[in-house]
């Protein structure tokens, strides 16, 4: 089991135990800055910070010892769904990724561009399975930058921290395909790790107590009281909120009801 680091010091530490050259440290560092900017203030359903779930992700793919600037793109994964550049609007734009490309370049804003581009859901995964071997090289980084968030969302037990809802949005992900994705890109260790966390959330039982409180069953906001959110990007962000947890509660009765049939259709069989 490995330990990954969750702030930018951890990170920063890992990179040098890990051979990573001066310009490398430069890279990352300087992509750092920019998480901070797009993500302070931003937490995930569970209460943790958004800044670490990217930190712990770009920790994951030093531990398998990727190249700086696939590690550099998994601190911005999120940018274009979760990021705040000020407007209140989530999704990509040619005005996001000019702005992203003014401080990382080109290659490493593609990837991010590219992560955004990849659907990523039970209809989904299936098929990226099948036709991994036909990736080109950039979305095989690609992918495992999504595997990578893949455990360090079930890492510690976070995905249950989360909530009911969410809890069983991404419990109904094919985890058996996930981890063989990572054996096909030659990842053995990263398979090993899914497949442990994955054990481990569907074996683990959490308090009430401790578990989602806020109402939030996707990633949130929270802005010291000294600070006030323009009206016309609090409306858009209520909006997306409102918009996310309807999607959320829909897949979770989908999946309560898909559940139900097949029950029965054993029954029926037997």
């Amino acid at each position: 089991m490995h330990y990954y680091a969750q702030t930018n010091i951890q990170l920063f530490n890992q990179l040098r135990r890990e051979g990573y050259s001066h310009p490398d440290l430069s890279c990352i560092f300087k992509t750092y800055q920019l998480t901070m900017r797009l993500f302070t203030g931003s937490f995930r359903a569970s209460g943790k910070t958004f800044i670490a779930h990217l930190v712990g992700t770009a920790s994951i793919l030093v531990s398998l010892h990727l190249p700086a600037n696939v590690v550099a793109a998994s601190l911005l994964h999120a940018a274009y769904v979760n990021g705040d550049f000020g407007d209140g609007r989530k999704g990509i734009s040619q005005s996001k990724r000019q702005q992203v490309r003014d401080v990382v370049g080109e290659e490493i804003e593609g990837y991010v561009a590219r992560y955004t581009s990849m659907q990523w859901n039970e209809q989904t995964i299936p098929d990226i399975c099948d036709r991994l071997n036909s990736l080109d090289a950039i979305d095989r980084d690609v992918l495992l930058i999504r595997l990578a968030n893949e455990l360090e969302e079930y890492l510690d037990l976070g995905i249950i921290y989360c909530g009911d809802v969410k809890y069983q949005r991404y419990i109904n992900h094919s985890g058996h395909l996930i981890v063989k994705m990572a054996e096909k890109l030659g990842f053995p260790s990263l398979a090993l790790e899914l497949e442990r966390a994955f054990n481990e959330t569907a074996d683990a039982e959490l308090p009430q107590e401790i578990r989602n409180q806020s109402g939030y069953n996707s990633s949130y906001t929270l802005v010291p009281n000294s600070y006030r959110i323009r009206p016309s990007v609090a409306l858009l962000k209520w909006l997306f909120v409102k918009l996310n947890y309807w999607r959320s509660a829909i897949a979770y009765r989908l999946g309560n009801w898909r559940s139900g049939r097949d029950i029965r259709t054993q029954a029926e069989i037997q």
